[in-house]
């Protein structure tokens, strides 16, 4: 017995003299600290506890700040992730505003455009003549001359000199036909002058374009006067143009006497052309 515990003494004799003198202290300096934390971790003191507490506030605080960069990390990747899914849901909402304001802004202007061809039925249906609608192609507005361009020619019954009319009154007459289109020679254009009576009194005039806004009314008769009730019309003399149709209001342009037109010649977009009255119709 005394044999095996000599030779256990000299095995752990021969560990020890293999290592240096300071690793053989430290490894008694920490086999001795080992028994000592037990020895305290043992014991219910209170200054131990105290300690421990404090001890294990510091591992908790170092675990949390070393496990930090994992959560930081974490959090920034789904702050992107997130982020880029916003933005891309943000351009689709802005592409979808987009589209709906363009749908909203076609059906106000076909919601116009129906108006606008109601009229023209209703000016149909109402008046006494033969009329075809038609669209304004192409305006050919310059400083001194205004014609437009329809939509509608020989082919619907459409000849030289028609009146045209927007909104039941006059704006120019037909000066060119085609097979499929046909120019209209505005009421402001230099070259319109058609002859036209004035109301209550029956004045005789002939209204001339001068390439602005009002034509004025020239071969009026001497000490011609008018006022708020004096109105345009046409007066068929020319055999032409049918009498009665509307025109404008007497009005002064400077210091000459001139028309302010019932239908601006530069806002027309859908037009009646007359082809005939219906009492022609009938006498044929």
């Amino acid at each position: 017995m005394s044999t095996s515990r000599d030779d256990f003494g000299i095995a752990i004799r021969s560990a020890l003299l293999q290592k240096g003198t300071r690793q053989k202290f430290s490894l008694f300096v920490l086999i001795l600290i080992s028994l000592l934390i037990f020895i305290l971790d043992a014991s219910n003191l209170k200054p131990i506890k105290v300690l421990r507490s404090i001890f294990n506030d510091g591992i908790y605080r170092i675990s949390a700040i070393s496990s930090s960069p994992i959560k930081f990390s974490s959090a920034t990747k789904d702050f992107f992730v997130n982020h880029i899914f916003l933005y891309k849901e943000n351009e689709e909402l802005k592409e979808e505003i987009k589209k709906l304001k363009k749908e909203q802004l076609s059906s106000t202007y076909l919601q116009t455009e129906n108006k606008q061809l109601q009229e023209i039925i209703k000016l149909e249906k109402e008046t006494s003549f033969t009329s075809v609608g038609a669209k304004i192609l192409l305006d050919k507005n310059s400083p001194y001359l205004n014609s437009v361009i329809i939509n509608k020619g020989g082919n619907s019954g459409i000849k030289m000199g028609m009146p045209v009319l927007s909104g039941g009154n006059l704006v120019g007459r037909i000066v060119e036909v085609n097979f499929l289109s046909s120019r209209i020679l505005l009421l402001n254009d230099l070259n319109s002058r058609i002859p036209v009576m004035i109301s209550p009194n029956g004045d005789q005039a002939i209204l001339t374009g001068i390439g602005k806004d009002k034509p004025i009314l020239e071969y009026l008769p001497k000490n011609f006067e008018f006022n708020s009730e004096s109105k345009v019309y046409t007066s068929g003399k020319d055999g032409v143009l049918s009498s009665g149709i509307p025109v404008g209001q007497v009005t002064f342009d400077g210091n000459r006497i001139a028309a302010m037109l019932y239908s601006d010649p530069n806002q027309i977009v859908l037009v009646n052309v007359i082809l005939q009255k219906e009492t022609d119709n009938e006498a044929n």
